[in-house]
């Protein structure tokens, strides 16, 4: 039988769990793994494979994801490339849980009945009263020209909108909170390191928010395109590992007034200046260098939250020699 795993930030899967058992009764190998907010991504990875191991077909597994693009979907992604007969769908509802449950008995494999659940999941969503539905709208030969038609190439180069430094690069956070803030054209993760590993590559072009596309450069390519006329009409998100790459763009030309810090992840030698950002050395005197060339350093997890300086936590970190 196809094994069933629900996955999403926050409390979601549990409770789409227990409102199966309210319908179905208490389902064997169905689980759920939630992304916290305590949680690194390699944590959710981890629950993750603890929570496969407990099915009785381990390699045959639906997993069943809130939403695309953010840390559940990233982690499990990356996790199908070891695992053939794993699928994931995205976009958790009720209806698609139910279904999922009510046909896996039948269904040859996970990737059998992943197919399925496209259909019902979008069935679920519906309104009332029905007039409010959307309804299809007429194009007309002159407009689908017009949009169909190049715009030519003006003057500068890339507008770039946001800049942000955030260790888990393109999350849920980003392609879903900060994009719809934003609205940009593309969301560009600048790093030679990613750049250069083709498996983190795809996965980030793949977790692309709808109707936004995402790119992988290295500092080098960014450098060139942000001159480069031909990008002057495309607006941007850019996306840093580290405060360090931020300065060697700055060092290149490229003027970023304003810097976003998300999140930078806990690791050997690094200290904790908040909730969600812990730096070294190296860290700290990159955010110098950037707070000596007048760019502005704020802390600020989701667009909801009050911005929070960052300078003044590197000074107190006692990393700065």
């Amino acid at each position: 039988m196809v094994g069933i795993v629900f996955a999403s930030h926050g409390g979601l899967a549990e409770g789409v769990k227990d409102s199966v058992s309210m319908v179905f009764g208490d389902q064997p190998d169905v689980t759920a793994v939630s992304l916290l907010p305590s949680m690194a991504p390699e944590n959710f990875r981890a629950a993750l494979d603890s929570a496969v191991a407990g099915l009785s077909e381990p390699e045959n597994v639906l997993v069943l994801i809130d939403l695309w693009g953010g840390t559940p979907f990233n982690q499990t992604s990356a996790a199908l490339a070891d695992h053939s007969g794993w699928a994931l769908v995205t976009g958790l509802n009720l209806p698609m849980a139910i279904e999922a449950c009510a046909s896996r008995g039948a269904a040859k494999s996970a990737r059998d009945l992943a197919g399925q659940l496209m259909v019902e999941g979008r069935r679920g969503v519906r309104v009332l009263p029905e007039d409010l539905a959307p309804q299809p709208k007429r194009v007309s030969a002159a407009s689908t020209a017009a949009h169909a038609a190049p715009a030519p190439a003006g003057e500068g180069g890339l507008q770039i909108k946001w800049t942000r430094i955030d260790s888990r690069l393109l999350h849920g956070q980003v392609a879903m909170a900060w994009s719809k803030e934003i609205r940009p054209d593309r969301i560009i993760v600048v790093s030679d390191n990613v750049a250069h590993d083709e498996l983190r590559k795809n996965l980030i072009t793949q977790a692309a928010p709808p109707g936004i596309k995402a790119n992988v450069c290295p500092v080098s390519k960014l450098i060139q395109i942000a001159h480069d006329s031909r990008f002057a009409r495309t607006t941007a998100l850019l996306l840093f590992e580290t405060p360090q790459d931020v300065v060697r763009v700055i060092e290149g030309g490229v003027p970023l007034e304003h810097i976003n810090v998300g999140s930078m992840a806990h690791s050997a030698g690094k200290i904790a200046i908040n909730d969600t950002v812990s730096i070294d050395a190296q860290d700290a005197e990159a955010f110098k260098q950037l707070h000596d060339r007048g760019c502005r350093l704020g802390w600020q997890k989701v667009p909801a939250d009050h911005e929070e300086p960052v300078w003044p936590l590197v000074e107190k970190s006692g990393l700065l020699s």
